[in-house]
C-alpha cells in the first residue's frame, strides 16, 4: 500500500519500518483492510504515539515499557483491525565458528 510505504520512506525512522512492514504483512492476509490502514486520519507515528501512551500507563519511575504482544495489539487498536499481535521474526544473526574468536592470556 503506497500510504504505508510513502511513510516508510520518508521517517527514516527503524520503528516506523517495523510497525510498516508489519501493517503491509497483515494487508496481505487481510485485504479487506485495506480500507482501515488507507485512512489519512492513522498514521504509523500515530500508531507509535498510541504504543507510548499505553506504556505511560505502565510507567514505573522513568521507564515504560511494552511487551511485542502489547505494543502490536495497540497499534492494531489503533487501525481498528484486528491482527496477530505477535511481533514479526526479526532477522537473525547467523554465526559460524569463523565469527568467534576467544582470546585467553594467562599471565604467569
Amino acid at each position: 500500500m503506497k500510504k504505508l510505504q510513502d511513510e516508510m520512506k520518508k521517517a527514516n525512522n527503524p520503528y516506523v519500518s517495523l510497525i510498516g512492514d508489519y501493517l503491509l504483512n497483515h494487508l496481505k492476509a487481510n485485504p479487506v483492510d485495506e480500507v482501515k490502514l488507507a485512512d489519512n486520519n492513522k498514521t504509523i507515528q500515530g500508531s507509535l504515539d498510541a504504543m507510548r501512551k499505553a506504556a505511560e500507563k505502565k510507567k514505573v519511575g522513568n521507564m515504560a515499557v511494552l511487551s511485542d504482544e502489547e505494543g502490536f495489539a495497540v497499534v492494531c487498536d489503533y487501525f481498528n483491525i484486528k491482527g496477530n499481535s505477535a511481533a514479526p521474526a526479526l532477522v537473525e544473526s547467523k554465526t559460524c565458528e569463523a565469527d568467534l574468536v576467544i582470546d585467553v592470556r594467562l599471565g604467569g
